[in-house]
């Protein structure tokens, strides 16, 4: 049920500002306005076209509340599809009030979150998976994000979507015709297309179900944990990937006792890097928490960059420290045996070049990688910010941005991936269906639930607790 009463709210960040918009929607939208409205050359806002602006004063009565632009915008060419009035006026909170206040009393209803954007899905505007684009261009905040979300808003995810599922219900329609002439046993449906339709369609969810392990990481943001013992440098590490003083850095040990998260986009990739407590044997109960917080953002984390103190390494001189180095890198990758780990030698300002070299040949393996496995070698200074370039781009190295730079369909939606993995369980009940030569009848319920999965994604299936959910996520005013 489409609602039929006119909606009110802020469109603009609440607060003091330049200038604020206030969105009016609803079939009397325009009427309304019109009540509110006094333009400087006597227009009559009713009588207007679509897409035009008009300069004029909001009056209560005999009180001018502010000088305002009113933009029209007439359905169904509006972002909801119904009649919309945009009123830009200054941003004082108490104007925006004020003339709040005032159109609810003319008839208006305070907009529910996402409830513009709802509106526009309602009348066909957008499908629910665009919609969806929408909170998430909203909120995106680096490059990469945007990209993704700019995509699926423009369609490249819906038309993919609703392409295979009108193939897939074409073939649907001439099973069901099989079965109203099951007495005469006849064939409608070309077997040997219908096998290569599911082969196609098998493969395309196979390759956006891949792409969510991406698209999640990209919109999140990759959370790398930088762990290593106390006073290494890893607090200056954090401060110099940031190029700001983030974190407390001090000569005594377990000063960081809690982690300290901060995020930086790298080359329109979003990192959450996650400074946590020093790892060593503790008898302070506080810091000792903090440890175990470390471990616990370990695991949290995708990416672990183990710090070392290379001053140390070099004092020491012996191939057993690096050997005991080894053995605690190799109790991470145990723990952890799928996260990258990368060894970055710190301090390499108070090395030597020979010095340098003898860590980093006793750190390396015959085969010239550093231990076994995922594991990567930087060395460089965190206080002297050398070395950070070649950090960031080691980190850049584990996104496989290929899929993003193809401007390929990537899916960063939980609700998306979960109705794709649902229709590729039915699409591969289908396939073994037509192997086993099972009966139409049986196939074409497998089929439709398929149907039904990929209806859910666009909107083309909907109930009102789904919906309910998605738009309680989006901002009020959009």
């Amino acid at each position: 049920m489409i609602p039929q009463d006119t909606i009110v709210a802020l469109a603009t960040p609440s607060g003091a500002g330049a200038i604020a918009i206030i969105r009016i929607s609803g079939e009397t939208a325009i009427d309304m306005a019109a009540t509110v409205f006094q333009s400087v050359r006597g227009k009559d806002l009713t009588k207007q076209k679509s897409h035009t602006l008009h300069l004029g004063h909001i009056i209560d009565g005999k009180k001018t509340l502010d000088e305002v632009l009113v933009s029209i915008f007439k359905g169904p060419n509006s972002y909801t599809g119904e009649n919309t009035v945009e009123i830009s006026c200054h941003g004082s909170t108490y104007i925006q009030q004020q003339i709040i206040q005032l159109l609810l009393r003319k008839g208006c209803r305070m907009a529910n979150a996402g409830e513009f954007t709802l509106r526009a899905f309602l009348n066909g505007k957008l499908d629910l998976s665009q919609a969806e684009a929408v909170a998430d261009l909203i909120s995106s905040d680096n490059e990469a994000s945007h990209q993704i979300a700019m995509q699926q808003m423009r369609g490249g995810f819906s038309n993919e979507i609703a392409n295979l599922r009108i193939e897939l219900l074409n073939f649907a329609s001439l099973i069901e015709l099989e079965l109203d002439f099951a007495e005469e046993d006849v064939e409608f449906a070309d077997r040997s297309q219908f096998n290569e339709l599911i082969d196609r369609i098998e493969l395309v969810l196979k390759r956006l179900i891949d792409s969510f392990a991406v698209g999640n990481v990209i919109k999140n943001g990759i959370p790398v944990a930088i762990v290593g013992e106390p006073n290494v440098g890893k607090s200056t590490l954090l401060n110099a990937l940031l190029n700001e003083e983030r974190a407390i850095v001090s000569e005594i040990a377990g000063t960081t006792r809690d982690t300290i998260e901060d995020e930086l986009v790298i080359e329109g990739i979003g990192f959450r890097f996650i400074d946590t407590a020093g790892i060593r044997e503790t008898k302070d109960v506080v810091e000792s928490i903090g440890i175990q917080r470390t471990f616990e953002k370990i695991e949290q984390a995708q990416v672990v960059l183990f710090l070392v103190d290379g001053s140390r390494l070099s004092v020491v001189g012996s191939q057993l420290s690096v050997d005991s180095l080894k053995i605690e890198i190799e109790k991470i990758r145990n723990q952890f045996p799928s996260k990258p780990v990368i060894i970055v030698v710190n301090k390499k300002d108070t090395l030597s070049q020979e010095q340098l070299n003898l860590i980093v040949s006793q750190l390396k393996t015959d085969n010239q990688q550093p231990t076994t496995g995922n594991v990567q070698l930087i060395t460089l200074s965190a206080k002297n910010k050398t070395g950070i370039e070649d950090l960031k781009n080691q980190l850049l190295s584990f996104v496989n941005t290929g899929a993003l730079r193809n401007n390929e369909t990537i899916v960063t939606n939980t609700r998306h991936y979960d109705s794709l993995l649902k229709a590729l369980e039915e699409i591969q009940k289908v396939k073994h269906g037509l192997q086993t030569n099972l009966s139409s009848d049986l196939m074409a319920i497998d089929i439709k639930e398929a149907l039904y999965h990929f209806g859910m994604i666009t909107g083309q299936v909907t109930n009102d607790e789904l919906l309910g959910n998605i738009f309680a996520n989006f901002c009020i005013g959009k």
